[in-house]
């Protein structure tokens, strides 16, 4: 029998991060605790993921919730068997003489929980289900265990209908992401007898948005013979930006609704992946430490891209072979016969435009006379990284290479 896994991502901004802004008390200490726990690993797994992601696929837009994975894979471990299960959590990056499965799924509990309980002027969704075959049965640690740590919603359906188990699945999705996420499933490559599924859906708020009137088109630099018009978002004010003395690029911060942060990386010309290749917790820190303050008018193009890809065919690039095929066990997830996967796909869609907390009417700018504002102009690939503020995890992951 064969398992398909997906994970799937709506970003649509807006812009914006969530947040917990209710008193500490000592469960949100506790459960602060665990989230804190898991952020070096996810970090690093995900710079790990997106350097291979990107280097597997040259010349191409990059988008990826690199916490949404470590989520579906992680909570799909809890139906691995024997060196399976050891397997797939040290490929995330986990110790296990350091941390016990416990503290890494109470971790991930705690990481949906305050995902969940964002800003109330956020919309945000996240969460699991499993579609299997109406034959099967769950066994019951699984079942318990996938429902305590990741909320699984556990659905039968009648995959010999593969269209009506599609527009069941789809329908879910639709409904789970507010109607923005639409036919996830058009066709099944091979086929499967349990879909477990991940999903992202995040509409945020910039705190400072750009102005509607300001967008117009403007050249895009895709590289040295390709130019596309694309519409270019525009605001001017004090933000935090950063020559980078040590890596060929400038970046600019800017801040969320709530508790996010994003980092709009501009590299030199033709040097994109370098910059990439050079992306650690350590850089980041460096950044953050290192940015000034100053007018900047800057220029960041309204954006709208779809990506989909096959995680488990880029786990196996990654030196993880057994992880998810070959020889793994999943004997854990049903009372029949053995369990493997079929497909591990991360669907992400994402879109990038001006709104913030008000409308977005032209207002004065002041400026300083003695000086002029640096311009930052985004007209070329660049990158973008959102971390969670809090803890920083690491959320989202973009390259853009072509924003049409």
């Amino acid at each position: 029998m064969l398992l398909a896994l997906y994970t799937c991502l709506l970003w649509l901004s807006t812009g914006g991060l969530w947040t917990v802004q209710a008193q500490d008390t000592d469960a949100d200490m506790s459960t602060r605790s665990h989230h804190r726990n898991l952020a070096p690993n996810n970090v690093d797994f995900a710079f790990g993921l997106y350097k291979h992601l990107v280097a597997s696929t040259p010349d191409k837009n990059v988008f990826i919730s690199p916490v949404s994975i470590s989520m579906a894979l992680a909570m799909l471990s809890l139906g691995a068997c024997n060196d399976t299960r050891a397997q797939i959590l040290q490929g995330l990056g986990f110790n296990l003489t350091e941390k016990s499965e416990a503290e890494i799924h109470q971790g991930f509990w705690s990481l949906h929980r305050l995902l969940r309980e964002s800003d109330t002027s956020l919309e945000m969704t996240m969460g699991n289900a499993l579609f299997l075959n109406q034959s099967l049965e769950l066994q019951e640690s699984f079942s318990a265990n996938t429902k305590r740590y990741y909320e699984l919603d556990a659905l039968t359906t009648d995959f010999q209908d593969w269209a009506r188990a599609g527009r069941q699945i789809n329908d879910y999705i639709k409904n789970k992401t507010h109607g923005k996420m639409v036919d996830l499933f058009s066709e099944l490559d091979s086929p499967a007898i349990l879909i477990l599924v991940n999903y992202i859906f995040f509409k945020g708020t910039w705190a400072h948005p750009f102005i509607w009137e300001s967008t117009r088109e403007e050249n895009f630099y895709v590289n040295k013979t390709t130019l596309v018009k694309v519409p270019m978002m525009f605001q001017s004010r004090e933000i935090k930006y950063l020559n980078d003395q040590e890596l060929p690029c400038q970046l600019v911060q800017l801040d969320y609704m709530g508790n996010g942060t994003v980092f709009f990386v501009l590299p030199e010309e033709g040097k994109v992946d370098m910059v990439i290749t050079a992306l650690s917790r350590d850089t980041i820190k460096r950044w953050s430490s290192s940015l000034i303050s100053g007018h900047v008018d800057l220029y960041i193009p309204k954006v709208s891209i779809s990506e989909a890809y096959d995680i488990g065919s880029l786990l196996e690039d990654m030196g993880l072979a057994d992880l998810l095929y070959n020889q793994a066990d999943f004997s854990g997830i049903t009372h029949e016969a053995q369990l493997k996967v079929s497909k591990v796909v991360h669907e992400a869609m994402l879109q990038l435009d001006e709104k913030g907390v008000m409308a977005a009417a032209p207002t004065a700018v002041p400026r300083n006379v003695t000086s002029e504002p640096l311009t930052i102009q985004f007209n070329r690939p660049f990158i973008v990284m959102i971390f969670d503020n809090f803890t920083w995890s690491s959320l989202f992951l973009v390259k853009v290479v072509n924003p049409t």
